[in-house]
């Protein structure tokens, strides 16, 4: 299956994105190759960029703790095992301190790194990172992978309780609710959210495809209605209007 997810809210969108640099970072991190730690120092810029909001840290903190009263609900229950409510328990707690312990707004050990500032503000100019623009940076991108690697490992640490955090809560939010099977007559689909029901106090909606079906969905909502507009690639990748009948699954998620 592949899986295209739709935030309705700037909050989650924030997330989603945070969630996709740090998969980025990761993935790039584990690599020797001085391009690819390139990426890593250029990802870490972008997390900077993203993370500003003020109220990000709070807003993740909050959200915690709501997760965790709704869990400590759940003590005593015999339908529930004991060891994997301590253990989510425990997930919780340890990302909410790590969040409380961090000094500052997030990334300022970035932004009082001069020499970092100075590579970022280069990078935002095309090919604006050259030997003859950044000799110091030439010089450190010519240093053993371990060494690199080391550096770029001291500059994300101070990130990592914002990426525990937001993992938990996304993790959260993609378990709740339940799938359903829908068709999208001739290629459109479209579903009214007025009212009380769950879809009008969803987060986020979840539409899955099987992976192989060549169909991409154009997904656009506000407070009245869900509309799902199904396109094709064409052999330049180009989305086309779709008029057949579309099966699809979809997923509306609620904290």
């Amino acid at each position: 299956m592949i899986t295209y997810e739709y935030p309705f809210n700037e909050r989650i969108r924030t997330l989603l994105r945070l969630e996709d640099l740090f998969h980025k970072l990761s993935s790039f991190m584990q690599r020797d190759g001085s391009q690819e730690h390139h990426v890593v120092l250029l990802t870490l810029f972008e997390i900077l960029d993203v993370s500003g909001r003020a109220d990000l840290k709070m807003d993740l903190i909050q959200e915690l703790e709501r997760q965790r009263q709704s869990l400590l609900a759940f003590r005593n229950n015999p339908d529930i095992s004991e060891d994997a409510l301590s253990g989510a328990l425990y997930e919780i707690e340890n990302a909410s301190a790590a969040l409380l312990g961090m000094a500052g707004k997030i990334g300022q050990h970035l932004r009082d790194n001069d020499w970092l500032m100075s590579i970022k503000s280069r990078a935002s100019i095309p090919g604006g990172v050259c030997e003859f623009d950044l000799p110091s940076y030439h010089y450190w991108r010519h240093q053993p992978p371990d060494v690199r690697r080391e550096a770029l490992l001291g500059w994300m640490q101070p990130l990592l309780p914002l990426r525990d955090a937001l993992t938990i809560v996304l993790r959260l939010l993609r378990a709740s609710g339940r799938s359903e099977h829908h068709v999208a007559s001739g290629g459109a689909f479209q579903l009214m959210l007025g009212g009380s029901n769950v879809q009008s106090t969803s987060q986020m909606v979840r539409i899955s495809l099987k992976l192989h079906d060549p169909y991409i969905p154009e997904i656009s909502a506000n407070k009245y209605a869900l509309n799902i507009r199904f396109t094709r690639p064409d052999s330049d990748h180009r989305p086309r209007h779709c008029d057949t009948d579309v099966e699809f699954d979809m997923l509306f998620c609620n904290l």
